[in-house]
């Protein structure tokens, strides 16, 4: 009997943790990135202070370029050690785009669960309205999960991947980072932002979710 596609998004993600895991080469590369920016910004700072638009623009800059190190490998790495010919023939394509999606964004919660605390700690960030803070971060990688799969779905085999991901990675984003960016400001006391940017940010990650379906059989299997 045919395997459901929810089994065949459970082994796909399953396969990408495990392989996480044991090669770490994503993992180490965003949180060494996310860290050593957020101390070069905290050393430069010297105990200043920042309003709060321009701390939640720092902390999205930092989560956001941290993202490129590490959701730019979801399909660049198989294709390196040719295993993604063998996932394109036994694994069903809706499957292996959920799995890998679902993947990224479990990295980026990880990231930002890591990043934020540290990031309020070092700045000396008042967070005023921390569930805000919260949503916002979850509405925020998802949609840096479905923008970055689809995109390192549309670069692979490229000769200029990385530099390729990341020019194509930043408007497809836009649409979430900027309210993310003003709620995130709210969050930190910075005046009140419209709830119903929280509406759009979740809109955009469902168009960025089902866009990438509708594309990706066409990618997948357009040798």
């Amino acid at each position: 009997m045919q395997q459901s596609i929810w089994q065949g998004i459970k082994l796909v993600f399953r396969k990408e943790l495990v392989a996480g895991l044991r090669f770490k080469a994503a993992w180490a590369a965003m949180l060494m990135f996310a860290l050593t920016t957020l101390a070069c910004v905290s050393m430069a700072m010297q105990g200043g202070m920042l309003e709060p638009r321009l701390l939640a623009a720092l902390l999205w800059i930092i989560l956001f370029f941290a993202s490129l190190a590490g959701a730019d490998r979801v399909f660049a790495d198989e294709d390196t050690v040719g295993t993604l010919l063998a996932l394109r023939i036994y694994g069903r394509s809706q499957a292996v785009l959920m799995g890998k999606m679902l993947y990224t964004f479990f990295l980026m919660v990880v990231l930002a669960t890591f990043i934020t605390p540290l990031f309020v700690l070092l700045l000396d960030v008042t967070v005023t309205v921390p569930g805000l803070l919260v949503g916002v971060l979850l509405l925020g990688c998802g949609g840096i999960a479905a923008a970055g799969t689809l995109v390192a779905a549309l670069t692979t085999g490229a000769n200029i991947h990385s530099s390729l991901f990341s020019i194509l990675m930043l408007p497809v984003i836009l649409p979430v980072f900027l309210p993310a960016i003003s709620l995130s400001a709210a969050s930190f006391g910075g005046g009140e932002g419209a709830i119903s940017y929280l509406a759009g940010m979740g809109l955009y990650d469902l168009i960025l979710v089902v866009g990438a379906s509708l594309l990706f059989d066409y990618l997948w299997y357009e040798d």
